[in-house]
């Protein structure tokens, strides 16, 4: 369920920021490496909708068809929240419930397609907000609020390095041309760390200090680096209910994650050692992910 939340909360971010950027200054925008990562569409489908931004949004908004949209990732929270209503509160519940009914409320559509997006999507993401409010001031700290904060910084971490290879493949990973900082601007955005970036650097737009806070700035929540401790400082609390080979397997996979983000070496001259690293943190966080379905929730 958190995951799901997590995952809805990034896509409806990114999409905004996609959606803005594409009215914006930026040139030859195209909306294809995100189809690419959100979409499970046939390629003719997805070559159909082309840079249609309008089409775009309703795709990865509200097509019931394509398993990576906004409306399936809420639909298949509620039915997770409704399996476990004995471990969450009714406020959570009721919360979900709502996102679920928005979601799917006409005139949500209606100003996607005919009004402004970016207001639809706002309230899309305040209602997430809320969510993400009522989880904190509602749940009793015990076993279910802890599983909630692994699934979410579990799945913020993905997210962020989704989100990052999405950016640095619109730019062929080529970090040496100035047309790196409109992009890498909308990146800060997509994450919520723009505020932070102008307060820390005072908008001088550099790669390696973009790489810098998403990777391993951890002030910074949506940091790679940041969302792997909170994910074992809320694992570490399993220990007593949890069995010992169990445990000890997850403790080493996510620690072995840990130390490979923290002393690693970012260079935005190699393009490609730097997609490397992307791609082998993006395969440790799913590792841990199969980890938990496999010694925690029984599944193969």
């Amino acid at each position: 369920m958190a995951r799901y939340m997590e995952r809805t909360n990034g896509m409806l971010r990114i999409l905004q920021t996609n959606y803005i950027s594409s009215q914006d200054e930026v040139k030859d925008f195209s909306w294809q490496t995100l189809l690419q990562n959100y979409s499970d569409a046939p390629p003719e489908d997805v070559k159909a909708i082309g840079d249609h931004s309008v089409k775009v949004l309703e795709h990865l908004l509200f097509d019931k068809n394509n398993g990576g949209s906004v409306v399936n990732y809420i639909t298949r929270a509620r039915e997770n929240a409704r399996a476990v209503q004995d471990h969450i509160t009714k406020e959570v519940w009721q919360c979900l419930n709502d996102y679920y009914h928005l979601i799917r409320d006409k005139q949500i559509h209606f100003q996607v397609q005919y009004g402004d997006p970016v207001t639809a999507l706002d309230t899309l993401i305040h209602h997430g907000m809320l969510y993400h409010g009522t989880v904190d001031i509602t749940m009793a700290r015990g076993e279910g609020f802890n599983y909630l904060n692994i699934g979410k910084f579990l799945e913020r971490a993905v997210l962020s390095a989704d989100m990052l290879n999405i950016k640095l493949t619109e730019l062929n990973y080529n970090l040496q041309q100035p047309v790196e900082v409109p992009a890498l601007r909308y990146l800060l955005y997509s994450l919520s760390g723009y505020e932070l970036y102008l307060k820390t650097h005072r908008g001088n737009f550099q790669a390696d200090n973009v790489l810098q806070q998403i990777i391993y700035n951890d002030n910074f929540p949506h940091s790679v680096s940041y969302c792997l401790k909170q994910l074992f400082r809320y694992f570490e609390r399993l220990e007593t209910e949890s069995l010992p080979e169990s445990y000890k397997r997850l403790e080493f996979m996510i620690g072995r994650s840990m130390n490979n983000v923290k002393y690693s070496t970012i260079n935005t001259a190699d393009g490609e050692g730097l997609k490397r690293f992307l791609q082998q943190t993006r395969q440790e966080l799913f590792g841990i992910a199969a980890a938990f379905n496999q010694y925690y929730f029984g599944n193969s």
